[in-house]
């Protein structure tokens, strides 16, 4: 039977759309099979799409020090939909952040610590001016969680 990773990942510009494609890409890794992958943009998903994936890979920018609005709406519409019943769901973040990201990723685990859910790794922060290594990183990242799923160490 086929695990379900959820990517969820805000993407406003052409950079932040190559690191969605890129976390999908390392989740469709040729060497995993068993591990479904959906990708959709915070204000499409929804908790239904929370309740059929057993692990979450969530991308956001930094926006004024904070996560991205639609992502935080994602959040606001799912939260108490999924609190019960998704407790220790793998997860995973990365933040493009132009400056710090300290501010995003503290209001993401903050969330995250509500929900119960459990980090599959160390938030991935990418700051700074864009470089084309973000994008190899979040490849990696979209690979460790697809990987992990299919060997069921997540």
């Amino acid at each position: 039977m086929s695990k379900q990773l959820l990517i969820v990942a805000h993407a406003p510009s052409a950079n932040t759309l190559k690191l969605r494609e890129a976390a999908e890409r390392g989740a469709h890794h040729p060497d995993i099979e068993a591990v479904e992958i959906t990708v959709k943009a915070p204000l499409d998903a929804g908790p239904e799409d929370v309740l059929a994936c057993d692990a979450i890979l969530l991308g956001t920018t930094e926006n004024l020090g904070y996560m991205s609005g639609a992502l935080k709406d994602f959040f606001d519409r799912s939260y108490y939909a999924v609190i019960e019943e998704k407790q220790g769901l793998p997860c995973a973040l990365y933040v493009r952040a132009g400056r710090d990201g300290t501010g995003t990723r503290r209001a993401v685990e903050g969330i995250v610590t509500g929900l119960r859910w459990r980090w599959a790794q160390e938030p991935l922060i990418l700051r700074g001016e864009w470089q084309e290594a973000f994008a190899e990183q979040v490849e990696e990242l979209g690979l460790y969680l697809a990987a992990g799923l299919e060997a069921g160490v997540l």
